[in-house]
């Protein structure tokens, strides 16, 4: 298949079309407008359904009803939007239901800027409703990594019966490039949605998605979540590793940061520093893995459009939290090259 020049807003679209998405639920926000936009279009075209609900709590739900009856739907919006759609995702999560929501960040905290950033990985990564539950993250790099991310998210979300998170920044959402609308090579083989809310005409059985109000009940759901969470910790930590055959120090970056971040190892490597870099491609499960078998690493240097949220899982993830530096900036501001090469020789100390 050729490839085709997209923005990466118009790309999410494309690409969820090709995944079976029929359905979308969505309140306008920049810098994602293009989606509920293109999806207006072009979901009519293959039989589907687009509506722009009154906001972005009533979009959320119609979600939930959506992917309840067993169909593939999404939602999308920005970073206060996505706020606001938190209660609606944590009732998701606890009836483990296949829902797929796209965050194109922006600046924060409140309303904030229409720039981009990277300042909702807590609420999207550590989760922001309330009580035990997880989300897959996602974090795209490029326009065909959000293509390929948004068409693996759909199956995913089926598979494991889990929302996914397709986390990039306004960036990712603004900037065009070629890609190319495919499959992915190796298909998950999906459950059948036994669980779906089909109604009981033709002699279907009675099913329910309910409340536990006791808590002992409750108690023995979050367990069982919690067993799928740890199946998927075990199989989905997912990484790039940039230069680390003989690196000393490391960045660890993910998203549009890190693109400006390989710029920046590439000039520091040309100068002569052992200088790599770990890119998260799931935020959650956070790839703890990348980091095993590297203690020889001196500093690890996390880089972010935020002022630090990723930090802490590095230190995790190192498990030396004297060992991890940050640099990033916030508001909308984004760091250049040299910024970058600046912080990464104050922390290395001139060595090469």
């Amino acid at each position: 298949m050729a490839k085709i020049l997209l923005k990466g807003n118009e790309a999410v679209v494309r690409a969820a079309i090709e995944a079976g998405c029929r359905y979308f639920f969505g309140y306008p926000i920049t810098p994602q407008n293009e989606i509920p936009e293109y999806f207006s279009k072009e979901l009519p075209k293959v039989g589907g359904t687009f509506v722009q609900a009154e906001s972005e709590v009533a979009a959320i739900n119609m979600l939930y009803g959506a992917v309840a009856a067993g169909a593939r739907a999404m939602t999308s919006s920005s970073s206060p939007g996505v706020a606001l759609k938190q209660e609606g995702i944590g009732y998701i999560s606890k009836a483990e239901l296949p829902a797929v929501i796209v965050n194109m960040m922006r600046g924060g905290p409140g309303l904030g800027s229409i720039q981009p950033s990277q300042s909702d990985y807590n609420m999207c990564v550590k989760c922001g409703s309330n009580g035990d539950y997880r989300n897959i993250v996602m974090a795209p790099g490029n326009i065909q990594e959000l293509v390929d991310m948004v068409i693996e998210a759909f199956d995913m979300a089926d598979y494991y019966t889990n929302p996914v998170v397709i986390l990039a920044d306004g960036l990712i959402g603004q900037m065009m490039e070629p890609v190319e609308i495919k499959q992915p090579e190796v298909k998950r083989e999906m459950p059948e949605k036994t669980w779906a809310l089909t109604g009981k005409n033709g002699g279907e059985p009675h099913r329910i998605i309910n409340l536990n109000l006791d808590a002992n009940e409750l108690e023995q759901v979050n367990i069982e979540l919690f067993k799928k969470y740890a199946v998927i910790e075990e199989n989905e930590q997912r990484y790039e590793e940039y230069k680390m055959d003989d690196a000393e120090y490391a960045f660890v970056s993910y998203g549009t940061a890190s693109r400006i971040v390989r710029s920046a190892v590439n000039e520091l490597r040309n100068e002569g520093y052992k200088v790599g870099m770990i890119r998260p491609l799931l935020l959650w499960p956070f790839p703890e893995k990348a980091f095993e078998g590297k203690d020889h690493i001196k500093k690890y240097m996390d880089v972010e459009f935020s002022m630090g949220q990723m930090v802490d899982d590095v230190k995790l993830a190192c498990n030396d939290k004297h060992k991890v530096e940050f640099y990033g900036r916030a508001g909308g501001v984004i760091p250049s090259v040299n910024e970058v090469v600046d912080f990464a020789k104050k922390v290395m100390g001139g060595a090469q």
